[in-house]
């Protein structure tokens, strides 16, 4: 008898082993702090930036080319979304679509979240490279990360790879870009290799008599996750921030934060309030930067100007919330900003954010 306990338990561990070892070879671990991936077409002549010159940003949280026929399954609180994925037809309208889009605004910098690539549910595309084809004359350079991958997820409504990036697109010269990860939220050892890992893309654009512009792209845990992970990775991405801003270097910052502005929790009917705060976790960074829209707009007469977040959701028929912003080092000045929505509405379940800046006369 004792010997069979010995051998089950020998096996015990041994499955235990193999176990590991398999998830370890089917999923991803960044390092905190990475070098990210950059690109810049060598026969294009990227021009650096100049001090004082105008800048147009425009973010956008793309929902990798779903588009708005969908309710995905985890669309819903519950998990109970009937969708699982786009058609191949409407992946490559959105495609065109959001190259339409781009085409027509002609920002300098374009931050760019959901960008599949290698997942099942959008057929192993690479995003960034399809879209790129569309708009290489606009943008020589571009630089990327992940921020979910994994070689198979065993969830039913997934079954199969994953992988998502941030993706920033420029006129200007790249110099180098890095991966910054931020807190994720709390799970088992296991499901925590599943999951996804939200980080900060950090491109460093070259100033013509110096320095650099510190260009960073984000998208922050979904709402519905633990309740204290908003407030590290705001903690997180505000210590970078500070960091920037006392060394002298101009930055700004864009992306889908997932985070309501001053005024709109009360606004929300409350079966839709679940995963905010009535006290945003997002002052930690309005306290201290500008912020576009600010908060004055987003909850002013003329909020559904900036609303920015479409719930692929029955109960919505619309725009209903703000969640996806620009941050600015004060040392830049805002010109313009708007968001872009009568003909963005049934591309992605975001709308994208347009801000124009001054870049200071001295870096």
């Amino acid at each position: 008898m004792k010997r069979f306990l010995l051998r089950l338990t020998l096996f015990g561990l041994l499955l235990a082993a193999l176990l590991l070892i398999v998830i370890q070879q089917m999923t991803w671990r960044p390092a905190a702090r990475e070098s990210a991936q950059t690109s810049c077409n060598p026969e294009v002549a990227a021009k650096p930036l100049v001090p004082g010159q105008a800048l147009k940003v425009m973010t956008w949280n793309i929902q990798y080319l779903a588009g708005k026929r969908y309710v995905f399954w985890y669309d819903m609180a519950d998990g109970s979304g009937p969708d699982e994925r786009p058609t191949p037809e409407d992946l490559a309208y959105n495609l065109d679509e959001v190259a339409r889009v781009i085409r027509d605004e002609q920002p300098d910098v374009v931050l760019l979240q959901e960008v599949n690539d290698n997942a099942k549910n959008t057929d192993y595309q690479d995003q960034l490279a399809l879209l790129q084809e569309r708009v290489v004359d606009l943008y020589p350079c571009s630089s990327q990360a992940f921020y979910w991958r994994a070689e198979f997820v065993p969830s039913p409504h997934i079954w199969g790879g994953v992988g998502t990036k941030l993706a920033t697109l420029s006129r200007f010269q790249i110099d180098r870009a890095e991966r910054v990860q931020l807190p994720i939220p709390d799970a088992n050892f296991i499901s925590r290799q599943f999951q996804p890992k939200n980080a900060l893309l950090v491109s460093y654009l070259p100033l013509r008599d110096g320095g650099h512009l510190a260009v960073i792209n984000t998208h922050l845990t979904a709402a519905r996750t633990s309740s204290d992970t908003a407030q590290r990775q705001i903690a997180a991405t505000r210590d970078l921030l500070d960091k920037f801003e006392g060394a002298g270097t101009p930055w700004l910052i864009g992306g889908d934060f997932n985070l309501l502005p001053l005024g709109q929790y009360r606004r929300l009917p409350e079966p839709l309030r679940t995963g905010y705060s009535d006290d945003s976790e997002l002052h930690g960074l309005w306290d201290r930067y500008p912020m576009i829209p600010t908060n004055a707009e987003a909850s002013g007469i003329d909020r559904n100007k900036w609303l920015t977040y479409f719930p692929n959701d029955p109960r919505v028929s619309g725009p209903d919330r703000t969640v996806d912003y620009l941050f600015y080092s004060p040392s830049l000045k805002r010109v313009s900003a708007r968001v872009r929505r009568d003909d963005t509405l049934l591309i992605s379940d975001h709308l994208p954010v347009i801000g124009r800046f001054l870049l200071p006369m001295v870096p």
